[in-house]
């Protein structure tokens, strides 16, 4: 990646009229330069809207990403589900890729009554079917399981970046505001900001940090984590360390803001980030 970007997840709440195309647009008429489409209840775009949509963001200069449906359970006891979630990780791949898109996100498991270590082994052997379903139909794409915001969820930064190292075309999600909700209210500091971009480094090398794929916004959490996404500054979030410690880092991919004003906490982050 040439920079760090950044974007809304989804379309933009200022678009004039609704749709990808139009959102990817209203994305460049702001001044951002990214943008995640939001496949969250269900991959719903149509082969002839990708290839739309990547023509439209290439030459705007916006580079899309997507999440995945919410309902994917790599662990689940039931194979008919663990199917159905495979299919939506490789729907949303295909169809991104179709768009010309960077890399994809989701929520990979919940860990249910099984080990933690039983659960990463479930993870990884779906996940290997989907890269191999994708390599053999030539889509290259980031597939990035996503931290998460509860303990009962697949996703410590321990857990994605074991995956990262261990398959091939995956690479974290690393949202910041899920670990400050999961730790309910640790991951806030610069320097647990630093610790996750120096483990990162680490085991995933100089590639991951010019490819980072990152979700933030502000968030309400309790005793079993997190609750509900808040504007950044209507929360405790410390973005400026965070964006302090990206810097320090010259990561490069891109941000996508989370918050309810979407555009409004991106372009925050936009502009406090070129003011350090």
């Amino acid at each position: 990646m040439d920079r760090l970007r950044f974007g809304p997840a989804g379309i933009p709440l200022s678009t004039p009229r609704k749709g990808t195309i139009e959102g990817i647009k209203q994305v460049r008429k702001l001044g951002l330069d990214a943008m995640e489409m939001e496949f969250v209840r269900g991959v719903k775009m149509g082969d002839a809207l990708a290839t739309q949509a990547k023509n439209v963001a290439r030459e705007n200069d916006v580079i899309l990403t997507a999440h995945a449906p919410y309902f994917i359970n790599l662990n689940s006891d039931e194979r008919e589900k663990v199917e159905a979630s495979k299919r939506r990780i490789y729907e949303t791949a295909r169809v991104t890729w179709l768009a010309g898109g960077y890399s994809i996100v989701f929520h990979a498991a919940y860990y249910g009554k099984v080990s933690r270590e039983k659960v990463y082994e479930n993870v990884k052997r779906e996940m290997k079917d989907i890269l191999k379903k994708l390599e053999d139909e030539g889509i290259e794409i980031w597939v990035r399981p996503e931290t998460t915001g509860k303990d009962t969820q697949f996703g410590t930064v321990q857990e994605i970046v074991k995956l990262s190292e261990e398959l091939p075309h995956v690479l974290p999600c690393v949202d910041f505001a899920h670990l400050h909700a999961r730790s309910v209210g640790g991951y806030n500091s610069y320097e647990e900001f630093r610790k996750v971009l120096e483990h990162i480094e680490e085991r995933l090398g100089r590639e991951a940090l010019n490819n980072m794929h990152i979700h933030i916004s502000g968030i309400e959490y309790g005793p079993k984590g997190e609750k509900r996404h808040l504007n950044l500054e209507e929360s405790d979030m410390n973005y400026p360390e965070l964006l302090r410690v990206w810097k320090e880092f010259d990561i490069k991919g891109v941000v996508i803001s989370e918050s309810p004003n979407l555009e409004g906490d991106a372009l925050l982050l936009k502009k406090k980030y070129g003011e350090i």
